[in-house]
């Protein structure tokens, strides 16, 4: 059974960490949501998440691919050491690492897009060394970057592709009806 984490803190943009936990897990992926504050953490619009796990706990040695939800909570994860070494963990070893509309600029800010296809809020992105392609959801490599909230559902099954195929993509997306 394929792994998730996922890392909230205040300030997430709830859309993106819920639809994409919802696809994830959907898809039958495991998915653990750890905070990087003390159990919960409340969205930039007021939702509060509980019991959340404590960062602290987070062993990368137990996950497949890393999520990483954008909003006004990326400027917390980028400054945060313990998050850093994570990303870091996961890139050297070859895991998925995925991050949405503000966060694929903390994935630029540490080099990792160097020479890499990648989407992220249009309007903070900067030249990161790699192709932005503007799309709702990138995948290059182990590398998966979405666009914004917008891109949400797309950029969930980007993951779900990379980690599970195509064909279990396809059969969540009959699912729920998705039409794109």
């Amino acid at each position: 059974m394929k792994k998730v984490c996922l890392v909230l803190t205040d300030g997430f943009e709830e859309l993106e960490a819920v639809g994409t936990f919802a696809i994830l897990s959907r898809a039958g992926l495991t998915v653990d949501i750890f905070s990087l504050t003390q159990g919960d953490a409340t969205g930039r619009f007021g939702l509060a998440c509980t019991a959340l796990k404590p960062f602290a706990t987070l062993n990368g040695t137990d996950y497949d691919a890393l999520v990483l939800p954008g909003g006004p909570q990326y400027s917390t994860l980028k400054k945060s050491e313990g998050v850093q070494a994570l990303i870091k963990e996961f890139v050297e070893g070859g895991k998925v690492v995925a991050a949405i509309c503000a966060s694929p600029t903390i994935l630029g800010h540490a080099g990792y897009l160097k020479g890499k296809k990648y989407t992220c809020f249009t309007a903070m992105n900067e030249d990161f060394g790699g192709h932005f392609t503007g799309e709702y959801a990138t995948t290059d490599g182990n590398i998966i970057t979405g666009q914004s909230a917008a891109a949400t559902i797309d950029f969930g099954f980007a993951i779900v592709e990379k980690l599970l195929g195509k064909e279990k993509a396809e059969q969540v997306k009959k699912s729920i009806y998705y039409k794109k």
